[in-house]
């Protein structure tokens, strides 16, 4: 159906905002079921980049599955780049670590962190705090060669700043041992 409407639209004229609306479904839709390959031609198909700019912002906004939010932030950073402000550019940036964070912890957990998936750090911190640390250990290499090179609004050094906090919160003991007598 979305292709006819589609068709439709290239012998018809359509007002921009149905366009966006037609295009913005059918590319969720794809993405839902999976099918990477033919959301990116639906995409390389749009020929006006503001009108390919909106379907691609609006889709990530509706909060689509894991992989589906990965491939929207890693589209519009490839190609939209210049044309995001740089507090969405941050936003979209750390949405894209978040979800490359989240596909490297075990598939049944991921549910259990995936509403951090925009907010890296603080999925970071909730992984230290579940004593989770072979998969911090993933997850602050994978952050490390994200951030090689990036301005997102967090640095290596905060994640480092983060793992000394919990390291030190680690070998606080709340009271004081008692010697032992004979």
């Amino acid at each position: 159906d979305y292709e006819l409407c589609e068709e439709w639209g290239h012998l018809y004229p359509v007002p921009r905002e149905d366009l966006i609306n037609l295009h913005r479904e059918h590319l969720l839709h794809l993405l839902e079921v999976g099918d990477m390959e033919k959301a990116l031609q639906l995409l390389q198909r749009i020929e006006e980049p503001g009108i390919c700019l909106a379907i691609s912002e609006q889709s990530l906004d509706q909060h689509p599955n894991l992989a589906a939010s990965h491939f929207l932030a890693d589209y519009l950073t490839a190609h939209f780049y210049a044309n995001l402000t740089t507090s969405r550019r941050n936003e979209i940036q750390a949405l894209y670590m978040g979800s490359k964070v989240l596909l490297t912890l075990p598939e049944l957990s991921r549910v259990n962190y995936f509403h951090l998936s925009s907010k890296p750090l603080l999925m970071l911190e909730q992984l230290l705090m579940n004593m989770k640390v072979d998969w911090v250990a993933v997850a602050v290499q994978t952050l490390h060669q994200l951030l090689f090179g990036q301005e997102i609004g967090f640095t290596i050094e905060d994640i480092d700043n983060l793992l000394s906090k919990y390291a030190e919160k680690a070998l606080n003991f709340p009271f004081a041992l008692k010697e032992k007598r004979s």
